[in-house]
C-alpha cells in the first residue's frame, strides 16, 4: 500500500486508459485487464469520483468488474432532441406586433383602421339579422333593392310594408305606383324564393314555409354575406398597405415592416370573427 502513496492523479488516469485499452483489445484476456484494475483500486479510493470520468467497460461481451468501496460518479450526457409536435408548435406561432397608435399616428392612424374594419364586422351581422331571419316580419323585405329608371332603392323607401299574418306580407305601392312593376320583378329575383300576387297598388307577398331546403338556401345566403364582408376587409388592409407605402419618406424600413404585420394582425382577427358569426348563423338557421 505503501507504494501508492507515490502515485499521482495524472498517473492514475493513465492507468484507466491503459485498462481500458485492455478491454477493447481482443489480443488480451480479461483476467488480465481484471488484475490491472485491481491494482488501481486503492488510488482510486483516494482520488475519489474525481479521477474516474468515463466507463472503462465499453464491450457487453465483458463481465460485470469486482464493486469497488468507494463511490463511482459518471456523467450524464443525455441529449433532448425536439419532437415533431414541438417543431410544429414553435413553427405555427409567430410574434405578435402590438404597436401603440400613437406612436405612429403621424405615419397612419391604426385608431381609423380599427373602425373602417369593425364597420365591416357591423355591416354582416345586420346583414345576418334582417336578411336571415326565420321568422317572419316587414323588415324582411327592408334589403331588396329596386331597380327603377330613375335609379336604384331600398324597397322599403318606395312601398309601405305590413305584416297581414305569419305567412303573408304585403306592400303597398300608392306613394309610387310607377314603381309597382320594379318592386315585383325585385320580390321575384330576390333570393327569398317569393311568389308576389300584384292587384292594383297592393302587392300581397305569401312567406315560403320554411322547409329544410328553406334553411339550406338561407344558409348559402349566410356564406354569401360572410365572404363579401372578407372581400371588404381585404380591402381596407390593401387601401391600408397602400398608404403606408406612400408615406415611407423618413420612415425606416423596419417601422413599416413592424406597422403591416401589426395591420395584418388585426385583419386576421376580424376574419376570425366573421367565421365565428357565420358558424353561430349556420347552426341558427339549421336548428
Amino acid at each position: 500500500m505503501e507504494a501508492f502513496s507515490t502515485v499521482s492523479e495524472a498517473d492514475c488516469i493513465r492507468g484507466l486508459r491503459k485498462v481500458r485499452e485492455l478491454f477493447q483489445s481482443y489480443s488480451v484476456t480479461t483476467d488480465m485487464a481484471l488484475s490491472h484494475l485491481n491494482l488501481l483500486r486503492p488510488v482510486l479510493c483516494r482520488f475519489g469520483s474525481s479521477v474516474v470520468r468515463t466507463p472503462l467497460v465499453t464491450r457487453s461481451s465483458v463481465p460485470f468488474l469486482p464493486q469497488a468501496t468507494c463511490p463511482v460518479v459518471l456523467p450524464n450526457f443525455a441529449r433532448h432532441y425536439a419532437t415533431k409536435k414541438s417543431k410544429a408548435k414553435a413553427k405555427g406561432q409567430t410574434a405578435k406586433v402590438n404597436i401603440k397608435a400613437a406612436l405612429v399616428e403621424d405615419i397612419i392612424s391604426l385608431e381609423e383602421v380599427k373602425e373602417d374594419m369593425g364597420a365591416v364586422l357591423t355591416s354582416l351581422k345586420d346583414d345576418f339579422s334582417r336578411n336571415l331571419s326565420i321568422r317572419t316580419s316587414p323588415g324582411a323585405l327592408d334589403h331588396i333593392i329596386v331597380t327603377t329608371k330613375d335609379g336604384k332603392f331600398p324597397l322599403n323607401q318606395l312601398g309601405q310594408i305590413s305584416m297581414k299574418s305569419p305567412q303573408l306580407l304585403v306592400v303597398n305601392m300608392t306613394g309610387f305606383p310607377e314603381a309597382t312593376a320594379a318592386v315585383t320583378r325585385a320580390l321575384q329575383d330576390s333570393s327569398m324564393g317569393l311568389n308576389p300576387d300584384v292587384e292594383g297598388t297592393i302587392i300581397r307577398v305569401p312567406v315560403p314555409k320554411v322547409t329544410r331546403e328553406h334553411r339550406e338556401n338561407l344558409v348559402k345566403l349566410a356564406k354569401q354575406f360572410s365572404n363579401k364582408a372578407k372581400d371588404s376587409l381585404r380591402r381596407v388592409r390593401s387601401n391600408t398597405i397602400s398608404q403606408l407605402k406612400k408615406s415611407k419618406e423618413g420612415v425606416s424600413d423596419d417601422t413599416i415592416h413592424l406597422i403591416e404585420k401589426q395591420v395584418q394582425q388585426m385583419a386576421d382577427s376580424y376574419a376570425a370573427d366573421i367565421d365565428k358569426q357565420l358558424a353561430t348563423k349556420t347552426k341558427e338557421l339549421l336548428g
